[in-house]
């Protein structure tokens, strides 16, 4: 389930971007690998992805950046957008306890490099909640 939806400004002489934020329960979503093999499954003639891993206050989180074709798909019950050459996924996946959140930022390469800080910033700002007082 979408939780957040953000606008990526686009770049000058590009188009604009979005930043989905997903969580759909503990145990739900699928595995941080299978996840991460369909975003890079998503494009076509791009590098080798770069993927990391690293700890955000406490909680493990996954990366992943790719460039190339988006096969972009209009999801579930949805026409196909058709391939968009010059894209870019940044994606990130944390490890909450309980259960996984999903960051997928993605848009022309130029506009995802502009918001690459913000994302980070995004990512870097996750941290658990703090236990509720009774």
């Amino acid at each position: 389930m979408r939780v957040a939806t953000y606008d990526v400004p686009s770049a000058p002489g590009s188009e604009a971007g979005e930043c989905g934020v997903f969580y759909f329960g503990q145990g739900q979503g699928g595995g941080v690998e299978d996840n991460l093999s369909r975003w890079i499954g998503q494009f076509e003639g791009a590098g080798a992805p770069k993927k990391g891993e690293k700890t955000v206050h406490g909680l493990k989180v996954h990366t992943v950046d790719i460039s190339g074709t988006y096969l972009a798909s209009g999801g579930p019950m949805m026409k196909s957008q058709g391939k968009k050459p010059g894209y870019r996924l940044l994606g990130a996946i944390v490890e909450g306890p309980q259960g996984n959140v999903f960051f997928k930022c993605i848009g022309p390469a130029a506009t995802i490099a502009k918001a690459q800080a913000d994302f980070d910033g995004l990512v870097g700002s996750v941290a658990k909640a703090a236990a509720a007082s009774s």
